[in-house]
């Protein structure tokens, strides 16, 4: 027991690296599970990205190489269940999880149709777990613990016009991020999510495109301006690294201070 004064030990700050680590990346072909899978490579882990789309990967794992950094590319529906386990099972184990794919609709509630409801909850909340179990698995398998990022949104935690299907998933992540922490942090696995606002992606040129909707959005976020896919990946590679070892359960907010407002 340290007593109050006494201590003379000087502590080691934990490393921020990944060396040695190998991480999967779903919905790596844009935006920012493209951004986190660069980051990840960069810090020093061996990289799978995975998405529908096979050619932007691969310009990516281009890229990679040419800097001389681990990173590999697979197709991969993640709303295929089957697919999903056999990847992971053939690829595997893994030490991070960046769980990233997902859509948003954007429609109106009274207006959001069975389709596009479908469509949310398979992608974003079924696809996810779908995803997540598979690594879980895998980890405890191999008994060395690891990290699972789940992609959540600053709708997790607020609402939004024209988006409550995509809000309702996004809540569904959040208590799936806790639920998970709790029961798998014992075997050495930290569950976290993170929580970005609206950032500069192909997913959000649309909406963004919109100039009344952009300055309202600016105006809502305290530190004044739309996010870019970098302010999320320091994010995601601090709560893959032993820098955040004693952090599980927890939801990261990269939002500026919107939900602060």
């Amino acid at each position: 027991m340290v007593v109050a004064g006494s201590e003379t030990r000087f502590p080691t700050t934990p490393s921020f690296r990944l060396d040695g680590q190998r991480a999967l990346v779903t919905g790596a072909s844009k935006g920012i599970g493209r951004a986190v899978a660069i980051a990840f490579a960069e810090a020093g882990a061996e990289v799978l990205l995975t998405a529908r789309s096979l050619p932007e990967m691969e310009a990516t794992v281009e890229g990679l190489a040419a800097k001389g950094l681990a990173a590999r590319a697979r197709t991969l529906d993640a709303t295929d269940r089957a697919a999903v386990r056999a990847l992971v099972d053939a690829e595997g184990p893994f030490d991070i999880l960046f769980n990233n794919a997902g859509t948003n609709i954007r429609k109106p509630f009274l207006e959001a149709s069975d389709a596009s409801i479908d469509a949310l909850i398979d992608l974003n909340i079924r696809a996810a777990i779908t995803v997540a179990q598979a690594v879980a698995r895998g980890m405890v398998a191999a008994g060395k613990g690891g990290a699972i990022i789940n992609v959540s949104s600053v709708n997790g935690h607020v609402a939004g016009v024209n988006r409550s299907i995509y809000t309702a998933s996004k809540h569904a992540i959040e208590g799936l991020t806790k639920a998970m922490a709790v029961e798998l942090g014992a075997k050495g696995i930290r569950v976290n999510a993170i929580c970005p606002t609206f950032i500069e992606t192909p997913l959000t040129a649309g909406v963004l495109s919109d100039k009344a909707f952009l300055e309202r959005t600016i105006r809502a976020i305290p530190i004044g301006r739309i996010g870019q896919v970098e302010d999320v990946m320091g994010a995601a590679v601090f709560l893959a690294s032993p820098a955040a070892a004693l952090i599980n359960g927890a939801s990261l907010l990269i939002d500026g201070g919107l939900v602060c407002v």
